[in-house]
């Protein structure tokens, strides 16, 4: 009897060892802000000079901002380094991902990657930095790598020294987004053509330790707060889409609700998850498609291939002017190529297979992190017959004024059909992004759907 207790207190211990990921040593985390950046990249440039250094990032005056909130472009007087496109991508290819590849198969006469110089520019609130070093030694992930442990104390970057995929992508998900947050963006799906109708979404995002009235245990789980009104086209104004997104997803889903304005009813959506469709996204993209990627990671295996050098979207002020009209950004195809700015950075590379069993339309997901600020920068989708389908490019600026990282714009090319959406655009917008709001539990409430979507 002894011998079979003992027999299971090892076994215990073992799948308890599957469970739970360590934190890294008190030294290992030292390195933080030394040998690496504060966010864990790697603070020295790469052998050629063409990564440099980091030395801090931007400041926050690191150019003007107009009266509508718009940054000026720190790189404005920069000309690209070399572009790339169908007739010599062979040339670059080893830093290229397969959809990028794959896009000047499909568009190869206009199609381009402008290669800029790189800049390694973001730089963080000391807070931030705080939280990180302190996640890095305290923070563990449970349930298979699918929730987070002892988060609620730090908030921000789980991981800044991984060691698996799931940890890499986790710090993507609980990445800086700067605090409460209110947006008014466009999205577009063009046709074949590039003729198009727009979407309008106002947004607020509410980060727990921002939000005062908020009660310890009841953010213990939250990772945030997310409302959405639809205000164009008049259609579906007035739809309104609100999410509390969990830490621990396996534990206790993603909570969601829908206004219907026409019913005049909020209901629980639980589609509002995985590859349930996108708000007014025409079928091209799925609920998790999302900043890139959001929601729970469980349905995937996730292997780290490692760390590589690669041409990404970046420092995407040209690409956010609110001289630009939207027609200016969508073309047939894909987006105005002369208006993207890409840099060669160090990206941490992950794949994410569909567990056996479990129901997705992606069977596999590529991705390609950046590590200077954990944003996902590039993401290749294969569907069920391992046939390369959806081409995901996440065009990002860092907000200096702010001191947040965030994307310019979210497209995503449907290699098939031949159409794309594009998420995120504000160039007509009345205002860019308003950081630091006040907001309070109250807004976040299925009440406050009906406030909302009163027309």
């Amino acid at each position: 009897m002894r011998k079979m207790i003992l027999q299971c207190g090892v076994l215990a211990l073992g799948l308890l060892a599957t469970n739970v990921m360590a934190a890294v040593s008190a030294d290992e985390a030292a390195k933080l802000g030394k040998s690496l950046t504060p966010l864990g990249a790697e603070m020295a440039g790469n052998a050629d000079g063409s990564i440099p250094a980091y030395t801090g990032g931007l400041p926050v005056n690191a150019g003007a901002v107009d009266s509508k909130g718009f940054l000026a472009d720190p790189f404005a007087n920069e000309k690209p380094l070399f572009i790339i496109t169908a007739s010599n991508m062979a040339q670059y290819k080893d830093k290229l991902s397969d959809g990028q590849q794959a896009m000047f198969q499909r568009y190869p006469t206009t199609y381009r990657i402008p290669v800029y110089p790189t800049h390694r520019t973001v730089a963080m609130p000391q807070k931030v930095y705080d939280a990180a070093k302190k996640s890095a030694t305290t923070v563990t992930t449970i349930n298979d790598g699918n929730g987070l442990a002892n988060f609620a104390e730090s908030r921000y970057y789980a991981f800044p020294i991984p060691k698996t995929a799931n940890e890499v992508l986790w710090n993507h998900i609980t990445r800086y987004h700067g605090g409460n947050l209110h947006r008014t963006i466009t999205q577009v799906t063009p046709q074949v053509n590039g003729s198009f109708d727009s979407v309008t979404f106002e947004e607020d995002a509410g980060a727990p330790e921002d939000i005062p009235d908020l009660k310890p245990e009841e953010s213990a789980n939250i990772l945030t707060f997310f409302k959405q009104e639809v205000t164009k086209p008049a259609r579906l104004a007035g739809n309104v889409l609100l999410v509390h997104e969990t830490l621990d997803q396996v534990k206790e889903p993603r909570l969601a609700w829908i206004y219907n304005a026409g019913q005049r009813r909020v209901r629980r959506a639980p589609q509002v998850a995985y590859d349930g469709p996108g708000t007014a996204a025409d079928g091209l993209r799925t609920s998790d498609n999302f900043d890139m990627f959001s929601g729970a990671p469980d349905r995937y295996d996730w292997k780290l291939i490692g760390k590589k050098e690669m041409y990404i979207p970046y420092n995407s002020y040209k690409l956010d002017s609110p001289s630009l009209k939207y027609s200016d950004v969508i073309k047939a195809g894909h987006i105005n190529q002369d208006l993207a700015r890409y840099e060669l950075h160090r990206v941490w590379e992950l794949v994410g297979t569909l567990k056996a069993g479990e129901r997705h339309i992606y069977a596999k997901r590529h991705m390609y992190i950046d590590e200077d600020t954990w944003q996902i920068a590039l993401v290749d989708h294969y569907d069920g017959r391992g046939q390369l389908w959806r081409v995901a490019e996440g065009h990002a600026q860092f907000y200096y004024d702010h001191q947040v990282p965030a994307y310019t714009l979210e497209a995503l090319y449907d290699l098939n059909a031949g159409r794309y959406i594009a998420l995120g655009m504000k160039n007509e917008e009345k205002r860019s992004f308003q950081f630091g709001l006040k907001l309070h539990v109250s807004d976040f409430t299925p009440n406050a759907l009906r406030n909302a979507g009163i027309r």
